[in-house]
């Protein structure tokens, strides 16, 4: 409840401050315009209004209220109007406002929208403008919708003989917590939806001691292969999931983790490293890219820090190209299970700091819904859409 209020209170706050700077805005803008038509021919003043608009005289809250109902682009529309609505729109506060509203409602973000963490956690009385617009606009999934992707002009001659040649199916390593802690297993809702995803084949040999993965049909004409590196046992896992408790992760080696006693002291407070074991190696580098399942449901305690030091060492350049592209699957059970953002998922794991192309997307595994977007982005990313 407490923090409930506290949260009321501050867009309280913000829209306290928005309808303050409009005021200045508009006082500003009604003051210029007296002085640049005390400047004019009387000629010229009589084809100018001497006095604000309807509109512009409203109350600055009802402003307000009709700007938040209109979508980024209504709003860039509204303000080629004229030099005053130019102004209100380019409002820095306006657009932090609209930022901090709608980011958590963003089902996906990828490398080249995530918004710096540092524009969503300064105070009120911090006088530094950030471009907000420009952040909210790169930002946005409706933005990032006409974003076009960059096919040279031959793409279309060249996607055509490459289709001729017979290629392997691309192979997806898929790892992380959420396949494991949730109440619902998305791996067994894929292969239990031939409506969404049908079945191509089942595993019938192995591959460097792992599996050979399971291959689906995206759109029913794309066929792709998922690798599950699971951490531990079945039986483990289950114990864990029902005890709410962690497991030795058994993918990863953690570097260091046999010190001298005397060593001991000297060891504290420093970054634990990770390594894949063998065999996971010799999968990766057979891999195309990495999906990586997070546990996004917020009733649960999550060791971002550790997840993010696991992903490096899964997705480490020595075991492969780093234009490998990685999925990050926000998860949570059910539509209805109360979640993490993907966008705060991915500051959490630092995803901003990457060399390569991302993309995090919300997903549950009841429905799969998400996962078949995810699919699609990185099928694309690696030349197969």
């Amino acid at each position: 409840m407490a923090e409930t209020e506290d949260m009321g209170n501050e867009w309280s706050r913000i829209e306290n401050a928005i309808v303050t700077s409009f005021r200045h805005l508009r006082d500003r803008y009604l003051r210029s315009s007296r002085r640049l038509l005390g400047e004019k021919t009387p000629l010229e003043v009589e084809t100018e209004p001497t006095e604000a608009t309807p509109l512009q005289i409203l109350p600055v809250e009802v402003h307000l209220y009709i700007m938040a109902l209109l979508s980024p682009w209504d709003l860039c529309r509204l303000g080629c109007v004229n030099r005053y609505w130019n102004a209100m729109v380019r409002d820095p506060l306006l657009w932090r406002y609209f930022l901090l509203r709608d980011l958590p409602h963003w089902n996906s973000v990828d490398h080249l929208s995530l918004p710096h963490a540092a524009l969503l956690g300064k105070p009120l009385t911090d006088s530094t403008e950030h471009d907000y617009m420009t952040a909210y606009l790169r930002s946005s999934p409706e933005s990032r919708k006409h974003r076009k992707w960059s096919h040279p002009v031959y793409g279309s001659v060249t996607s055509f003989f490459f289709s001729l040649v017979p290629q392997a199916e691309p192979r997806f390593a898929m790892f992380g917590p959420g396949l494991e802690q949730l109440d619902t297993s998305l791996v067994t809702k894929m292969m239990n939806s031939p409506g969404l995803l049908p079945l191509a084949s089942l595993p019938q040999h192995q591959v460097d001691g792992i599996g050979s993965g399971i291959s689906f049909l995206f759109n029913n004409e794309y066929k792709f292969n998922i690798l599950t590196l699971y951490s531990t046992t079945w039986k483990e896992r289950e114990c864990a999931r029902i005890e709410e408790n962690e497991v030795v992760n058994k993918l990863f080696v953690q570097q260091g983790a046999h010190v001298a006693q005397g060593d001991a002291e000297s060891a504290q407070g420093q970054q634990p490293t990770y390594s894949v074991i063998p065999q996971v190696q010799r999968a990766c580098r057979l891999v195309d890219g990495f999906i990586y399942m997070a546990n996004a449901e917020a009733r649960r305690r999550h060791e971002r820090e550790q997840e993010r030091l696991q992903i490096q060492a899964m997705i480490d350049p020595a075991l492969g190209p780093s234009s490998r592209p990685l999925l990050v699957l926000c998860c949570v059970s059910q539509p209805d299970v109360h979640r993490i953002p993907c966008v705060y998922v991915s500051h959490q794991l630092q995803l901003g700091q990457l060399d390569r192309p991302w993309l995090a997307h919300d997903t549950d595994a009841q429905s799969l819904g998400g996962f078949l977007q995810g699919i699609g982005w990185i099928l694309r990313e690696v030349g197969r859409l």
